[in-house]
This record gives structure tokens, sequence and C-alpha cells, in this order.
């Protein structure tokens, strides 16, 4: 817990970061800055997808559209989140000269966008709409 409190300070203050170990070579901060941005478009391509089910499919059932939708929009926040915290658990590690950390939430954001897909397929496949 005292980590993740610790991650979460580091958000708003990367600078703080520099106190910690010895610089890397800046090709591995630069790649680990992509990857970060990588993240960030995958949230903002889920959190779009959200708005998207919500807004242009209004013949779905509304729990359906809804549903979708928010579990596009839940998956998409927690993905922007997990990427700051990625970021800056990959920049300690790089610093500290530890093992790059691993993480289940490449799983857990591959499920929920496979479940999300799945239900849009049994929705195209049924056809639910509010005039059905």
């Amino acid at each position: 817990m005292i980590d993740f409190v610790k991650d979460v300070r580091l958000w708003f203050a990367p600078a703080r970061l520099k106190d910690e170990g010895e610089t890397p070579d800046y090709r591995f901060s630069l790649a680990n800055e992509r990857t970060f941005l990588a993240w960030i478009r995958t949230a903002l391509a889920l959190v779009g997808g959200g708005f998207a089910v919500d807004q242009f499919l209004p013949d779905l059932r509304w729990g359906v559209r809804v549903g979708m939708a928010f579990a596009l929009l839940a998956v998409g926040a927690a993905c922007a989140l997990r990427a700051v915290n990625h970021w800056v658990r990959c920049e300690r590690a790089m610093r500290l000269g530890e093992d790059l950390p691993l993480s289940r939430f490449p799983v857990v954001l591959s499920l929920g966008v496979g479940l999300v897909a799945l239900a849009m397929v049994v929705v195209v496949l049924m056809g639910w709409t509010t005039g059905q």
C-alpha cells in the first residue's frame, strides 16, 4: 500500500524520480514514454467506442446499449489510470536497476474488450433492438 501511495504521488511530481537511483539510458526512458502514449491511445479509443455505442446505436435495447457503453468507458478509464501508474513503476525500476514490474492488467484489458466484443456479436446476431 505504501508503494502505491508513493506511486500516486509521483504521478503529479515526476521530477521526484530523479531522487531515486541513477538516470537510465535515455532510450529506455523514451521507450517507456512511448509505451505510456500507446496505453493512452488505447484508453482514448475505448472511451470513444463507449460514446459511439451509446450515441450511434439508439435502436439497441437501453440495458444492452448502456451496459456495453459503460463497459467500454470503464475499461478506457482503467487503462488511462494504469498507463500513468505503469510509467512511474517502470521508470522507478529502471532507475533502481530492478526488473521491470509485471502486470496482470493486459489480461484484464483483453478480457474486458473481448467480452464487450462478444456481447456485440450476440447483439448483431440476435438483433436486439427496441422494436423487436
